[in-house]
């Protein structure tokens, strides 16, 4: 795809006309190569047939105007059409996630603390993540809906994970080690109880408080 946009920026020209034994001899050995220069569509490339543009033969095109640059990896990563996650890759994720947003940690059905009217729908999106290596790449996520609605579109950052995470003593590194074990961060009987408590029914919270006020 990427030699078809040069091809078609360099030698063809936009505004002109190429025909497909032309890019078959461009392109010798090259299987489905129009099909290759068809793909160039979802990235804004204008790449006229006879079917679009009756003054065309069958067998010519009409390359209009180029779109996004492919030749740019940043440029044709960030314009990639997002495919559609199937329920497979769903269930995988949310499994993997503890059926949990991996940002706010709520669970699907469950109230937000500071609406009890609305629960939590959650959804495997897709979201750019710079890996410790400095590559970046676009990885599937559990997020709910209310999280995913308020993000700003920046990559999540390995890298400065990992930063973070060097600059921790030797026994802050072991704990958190632990916590990664586990797939849980540690916690005190008063966390326990809290979280225990939160998840009592709105009844008998009530029933907590007014024993505590005793």
């Amino acid at each position: 795809m990427i030699r078809g946009a040069l091809w078609l920026v360099q030698v063809i020209g936009e505004g002109n006309t190429f025909t497909k034994e032309q890019l078959r001899e461009a392109f010798p050995g090259v299987s489905q190569a129009d099909r290759r220069l068809r793909d160039l569509r979802d990235f804004g490339w204008v790449i006229l047939t006879s079917t679009e543009d009756a003054t065309l033969l069958a067998e010519d095109q009409r390359f209009v105007k180029a779109g996004v640059p492919v030749w740019d990896t940043a440029a044709r990563r960030a314009a990639a059409p997002q495919k559609s996650v199937t329920a497979k890759e769903k269930r995988s994720v949310f499994a993997r996630d503890d059926y949990m947003c991996t940002i706010c940690g709520i669970s699907g059905g469950e109230s937000y603390l500071d609406d009890s009217n609305q629960t939590a729908v959650l959804s495997a999106t897709r979201r750019a993540t710079v890996l410790p290596s400095g590559e970046e790449e676009v990885l599937l996520v559990t997020e709910c809906k209310r999280c995913q609605a308020g993000g700003d579109g920046t990559p999540a950052r390995a890298d400065e994970v990992l930063k973070d995470i060097g600059a921790l003593d030797a026994s802050e590194r072991r704990r958190l080690a632990r916590w990664i074990e586990r797939g849980r961060r540690g916690s005190t009987p008063l966390d326990r109880a809290w979280s225990a408590y939160r998840r009592l029914p709105a009844a008998a919270r009530d029933e907590v408080r007014s024993a505590l006020e005793r």
